[in-house]
C-alpha cells in the first residue's frame, strides 16, 4: 500500500504536538506484525485508552455441521430473511482457521461503532451505496466495491440505499495485494490487473470533538464486548502511514485473456494466509479457432472453492441465481455441468460477475448455510 496522510501531523514522529490550549495531542502507533510490519501514526484529542465502561456481550457462535458429507453445495443466500445491521446481520456460511465467509442483507443502520480485533475484513458490496466512516476518515462506497478494513479499525457503515447486500470475508491474517503484482518497492507492476489509480483511500478526515456516550462493539478472541467512551471515537486530528481502509471496485479489475482457456490464478485479486480472493468479470473469451471457453474439469486436491455470484451469467453452471454461493470441496473434481461445454463453443465473451475464495485448508459449513441449500445441486452433473 502507498503512503497516505490526512489532517494535521507534526514534523517528526514522537515529538511534542500541542493542542490550542497547550496540552499534548495523544500519539498512537497503529500497526500490524508488531513493530516490523506496516503502520500508521494517529494523533488523538483524548487518550485512546480512556474508557468509561466495559460490558461483555458474549461469544460469537460458529456452529459447524457435525459429520459433514463430502459433496458439492449450492446455497441460495437470498432465501435468508434480511435482518440486523451490517455487523449483527451477518450470517456465517463456512469457515476454517484462516477465514470466515458470511452473508448480510441488513435492515437497520448501525447504531454503534465496530472494531474487529480478530481479523481484517473484505466486504464485497454486491448491492448498495453509502459511506464507510472510520477513525481514518470517510470513504464512499458503491455496488461492486471491495472494502478492505484492517483489523482494529473502528468503523461503521452508513447506508444511503435500502437494498444493501454484502458478501463478507473475515480474514485471520492481513489481506494484501498479491506479491507477484508488486515490485520490490511495493509499486504495482505493468502486468498487474489493476493499478494504484484504481485504489481509493479515505477521502476526508472529520475530527469529532463532541462529548457524550459512545459505544464501540469490539470482537476480540471470539468474544464481543461493548466499550463505552465519554467522547466520540473519531477524535483524530491527523494521521499518516500505510495502514488504513481502502476500496477497489470489481469493475476496475482488468481481465487477462488468452488464446486458450486461462486458469483461475489469472483472476486473483487479493491474497492472505492460506487462501486467495479472485474476481470473475465480463471479458473477451479465448480466441483459438478450436477453443473451449468454459473451464475444464479439475481436481484441486488441496483447496476448497467458494464462489459468490453477483449475477446469473456464469456459463459453466445451471440453476445459479444472483446471490448464489457454491462450495466445491477438495477431494472431488468439479467443472462444467452437462451441456455447458458444448454450448460455450463459439462464444466470444462472457458477462459473468463473481467473487471466488479458494482456501488451502478445508472449510466447515454452518447449520445456517444448510437452511438455504439447494438439495439437487450435488447430483446435477447427472444431466
Amino acid at each position: 500500500m502507498r503512503y497516505v496522510q490526512l489532517g494535521d501531523v507534526p514534523a517528526k514522529h514522537h515529538i511534542q504536538f500541542k493542542q490550542p490550549d497547550g496540552t499534548l495531542y495523544k500519539e498512537q502507533l497503529f500497526g500490524i506484525q508488531g513493530f516490523s510490519g506496516r503502520s500508521s501514526t494517529m494523533y488523538h484529542i483524548h487518550l485512546p485508552t480512556c474508557v468509561s465502561e466495559i460490558e461483555r456481550i458474549g461469544e460469537r457462535r460458529l456452529e459447524a455441521v457435525p459429520d459433514d458429507m463430502l459433496k458439492h453445495r449450492h446455497l441460495k443466500t437470498r432465501s435468508f430473511q434480511a435482518q440486523g445491521d451490517a455487523v449483527s446481520g451477518r450470517i456465517p456460511l463456512c469457515f476454517n482457521n484462516d477465514v470466515i465467509l458470511a452473508y448480510a442483507r441488513p435492515t437497520d443502520r448501525m447504531s454503534y461503532f465496530f472494531k474487529n480485533a480478530d481479523g481484517d475484513e473484505a466486504l464485497y458490496i454486491h448491492q448498495g451505496s453509502g459511506r464507510l466512516e472510520s477513525m481514518f476518515g470517510t470513504l464512499s462506497y458503491t455496488s461492486g466495491d471491495y472494502l478492505i478494513i484492517p483489523r482494529g479499525t473502528i468503523y461503521r457503515l452508513v447506508e444511503e440505499t435500502v437494498d444493501t447486500e454484502i458478501f463478507v470475508i473475515e480474514s485471520l491474517s492481513p489481506i494484501e495485494i498479491p506479491r507477484r503484482y508488486r515490485n520490490e518497492y511495493g509499486q504495482l507492476l505493468e502486468h498487474a490487473p489493476y493499478r494504484e489509480r484504481d485504489i481509493r483511500v479515505p477521502e476526508s478526515l472529520e475530527t469529532h470533538r463532541e462529548d457524550g456516550r459512545y459505544k464501540v462493539r469490539i470482537l476480540a478472541r471470539g468474544i464481543f464486548h461493548d466499550y463505552y467512551y465519554d467522547f466520540h471515537p473519531f477524535d483524530i486530528v491527523g494521521w499518516d502511514g500505510y495502514v488504513y481502509p481502502w476500496a477497489f471496485n470489481i469493475n476496475n479489475f482488468q481481465p487477462i485473456t488468452g488464446l486458450i482457456h486461462m486458469p483461475p490464478p489469472i483472476h486473483q485479486t487479493f491474497e492472505a494466509r492460506n487462501y486467495v480472493i479472485c474476481s470473475f468479470v465480463p471479458r473477451m473469451l479465448d480466441y483459438h479457432p478450436d477453443a473451449v471457453p468454459v473451464p475444464y474439469h479439475h481436481s484441486n486436491i488441496d483447496s476448497d472453492e467458494v464462489i459468490y455470484y453477483a449475477n446469473d451469467k456464469f456459463g459453466s453452471r445451471k440453476g445459479i441465481e444472483e446471490g448464489s454461493v457454491t462450495l466445491h470441496p477438495s477431494g472431488i473434481p468439479h467443472g462444467p455441468q452437462p451441456g455447458a461445454t458444448e454450448a460455450s463453443i463459439g462464444a466470444k465473451e462472457t458477462k459473468e460477475l463473481a467473487v471466488m475464495v479458494d482456501t488451502f485448508h478445508p472449510l466447515q459449513i454452518t447449520k445456517q448455510a444448510l437452511e438455504v441449500e439447494d438439495p439437487t445441486y450435488a447430483m446435477s452433473w447427472k444431466g
